[in-house]
């Protein structure tokens, strides 16, 4: 015995030297086995080649889309056109409802021109009478007048129109011809008058020119007691000098006027209307 062999440390090695001969030959097989294995796999796989085709289904479907597409499109130019319709309809109606009601308005307005008409020729066609019978009477008056003035003397005044003469006469007759005329603020004749215009063209047919104004014609001439009147007298409403209202005192108690634009001229009692007092022209 080798004074070495009861050294651990020589035995250990040759027993590490087994183990790891028995160690690499089980690793060498296991490497020599993936190495076979690793030869032989790529001679044995096999591409795949095949192609498996998968049943259309989407022809069945792109067909139904489309025939629901044409239809909702229908639909909408079906209800497109009952909507075009019903409008144009409405609006037909609209017009002929609007045109209707311009033939009422039209035949309407056409009576009534019509019934406007034929008042106006029928209030001419009495105008006219009456202006002839003015103008008759009026012609007699001044007659009447024009030989009373070429009388041997005037007759005395009275208070009696009856009796009148001259150019109280012809101012009285005047007045009293215009009874029922219109009357109209600032009218001067010949068939509407305010007070003044009145009164003034009454004096104008006797050859005399009055003022304008009622203030002014109520101081034109003398003031006379209103019991002591004569025909042709001029009747004032208010203060002398700034009177309101005008009158013609035409005898037995009665004056004619212009009174206003419900009564226009009238012919009335004193009583009716007591006015303030009067002036004498003539």
């Amino acid at each position: 015995m080798s004074h070495t062999a009861h050294i651990p440390s020589h035995r250990k090695p040759r027993q590490r030297a087994s183990k790891s001969a028995l160690r690499a030959g089980v690793a060498g097989g296991v490497l020599s086995t993936i190495a076979v294995a690793g030869a032989a796999g790529p001679a044995q796989a096999e591409p795949v080649t095949q192609t498996i085709e998968m049943p259309t289904i989407t022809s069945g479907i792109s067909t139904a889309v489309a025939a629901s597409a044409q239809a909702t499109q229908q639909v909408a130019l079906d209800l497109e056109t009952q909507a075009n319709e019903d409008a144009a309809a409405e609006k037909a109606a609209k017009a002929a409802k609007k045109a209707h009601a311009e033939a009422v308005r039209k035949a309407e307005a056409k009576k009534k021109a019509e019934a406007a008409a034929k008042a106006k020729a029928e209030a001419e066609a009495e105008e006219r009478a009456e202006r002839a019978s003015r103008t008759s009477e009026r012609t007699t008056l001044s007659a009447s007048a024009g030989s009373s003035d070429s009388g041997s003397s005037a007759s005395a005044p009275s208070s009696s129109s009856s009796n009148v003469s001259g150019s109280a006469a012809s101012i009285v007759a005047f007045a009293k011809a215009q009874v029922g005329d219109a009357y109209v603020s600032g009218g001067t004749g010949p068939n509407a008058w305010d007070c003044s215009g009145l009164v003034q063209a009454a004096y104008r047919t006797a050859g005399i020119d009055l003022p304008r104004v009622s203030q002014s014609q109520s101081t034109a001439g003398t003031q006379v007691s209103l019991d002591n009147l004569q025909p042709g007298d001029i009747l004032y409403w208010g203060g002398a000098g700034s009177a309101y209202h005008v009158a013609i005192y035409v005898g037995g108690g009665e004056f004619v006027g212009a009174q206003n634009s419900s009564t226009g001229t009238v012919q009335r009692s004193m009583d009716y209307d007591r006015p303030t007092g009067a002036v004498r022209v003539l």
